[in-house]
């Protein structure tokens, strides 16, 4: 097993602007890692720099301790799991999976010990036979993994492995995944566009954007603590509600609306400090209870637009003045369209952004 790490690396296609302006990152051994950001932000790039598929045009890549800017993919002790499986259609299962131990002329009996201990792991055994034809969607992608594991690599590279899969199987192959990090404790680094793959998946989360790392923490910290705006947005479903607010004594208002929110002592200190005119409040749904009745404290007066009702929570879409809000509810029935619906804040778990940056305040 080893770590990862970037050591101010930068990317450059032709003339045109750095896809990755300044990387610097540091995966730990045995963790498995996500990257997550939206198409374009450099996530896959990443990924393909650790493989040697891209070359990084500064900066330093390490695998362990060994530098491998300039060392062969195939020299890397990198194992790949693509999005498209990229399986050989004229070969069987067990040959698919023996094929690179072949190239690097293993002994035949380590190649079927090697084949046989993945396809145990893998639940594959009785597939080993067939064709990838024969196969579903869920059976390739777990030869996908087999042809992987049998290199007993340093490092587990996934690109995007389960987006061609039904939303019932990608359920069940990420805990597989998951399962099969805990058995092997290798190093992984797992590429998505999918929060909430990232979310269930990841012991840390790195959230990228235009190439540029925004945050890196646990899921529960990136979801209770984003440092910005963007991280405060991209994570979490649904998305955190995000209101203009400006501070008027020991309240933050709303424009547009009638609402005055009361600020805790130490919230309203800090705010008072940063000398800021404009803020943004982030509520995650959750952080609005719905109380028909109230009118004291901090409360929002909304007008109920439409309910998603999910089963065992419902989801109010509602507007306040002239913005959207979502309220999370146990309740099992729906006011109606455009009745007026109060909600009481939770002020104390409210998430406070500088407007012009963005920036998250937390602390004093």
């Amino acid at each position: 097993m080893a770590d990862v790490r970037f050591d101010h690396v930068r990317k450059v296609y032709g003339k045109q602007a750095a896809t990755i302006p300044d990387l610097s990152l540091h995966i730990r051994d045995g963790e498995f890692m996500v990257l997550v950001g939206p198409s374009g932000c450099g996530k896959s790039t990443t990924l393909r720099m650790i493989a040697g598929l891209e070359e990084a045009t500064d900066g330093h890549i390490f695998i362990g301790e060994r530098r491998v800017n300039d060392v062969a993919p195939r020299d890397r002790d990198i194992a790949m799991v693509f999005q498209n499986y990229a399986l050989y259609p004229h070969m069987n299962v067990r040959e698919n999976m023996a094929f690179g131990l072949k190239l690097r002329k293993l002994p035949a009996a380590e190649i079927d010990a090697r084949v046989g201990e993945a396809a145990e792991l893998l639940e594959i055994g009785a597939l080993l036979d067939r064709k990838p034809k024969e196969l579903s969607g869920g059976q390739r992608q777990r030869v996908a993994l087999g042809r992987a594991i049998v290199r007993k690599p340093t490092v587990f590279l996934f690109d995007e492995p389960l987006s061609n899969l039904d939303a019932k199987l990608r359920v069940q192959m990420r805990t597989e995944i998951k399962k099969l990090h805990a058995r092997l404790g290798t190093t992984m680094v797992y590429v998505t566009h999918d929060q909430v793959e990232a979310m269930t998946m990841g012991d840390r989360i790195t959230v990228m954007k235009d190439g540029i790392i925004h945050q890196v923490d646990t899921p529960m910290a990136l979801y209770d603590t984003p440092a910005d705006t963007f991280v405060a947005g991209f994570i979490g479903t649904p998305a955190m509600n995000m209101l203009p607010a400006t501070l008027r004594g020991a309240e933050l208002h709303v424009p547009g609306t009638d609402a005055c929110l009361p600020l805790p002592t130490e919230v309203r200190d800090r705010l008072h400090a940063t000398d800021e005119g404009a803020y943004t409040l982030g509520l995650r749904p959750e952080h609005l209870m719905a109380s028909p009745q109230s009118t004291n404290g901090a409360v929002l007066h909304t007008r109920h637009d439409i309910s998603e009702m999910l089963g065992h929570e419902m989801y109010l879409h509602c507007t306040v003045g002239p913005h959207r809000i979502t309220a999370r509810s146990a309740g099992s029935s729906a006011p109606a369209i455009g009745d007026i619906v109060s909600f009481q804040v939770d002020m104390q778990r409210a998430i406070i952004f500088e407007t012009h940056s963005g920036r998250a305040l937390y602390g004093t």
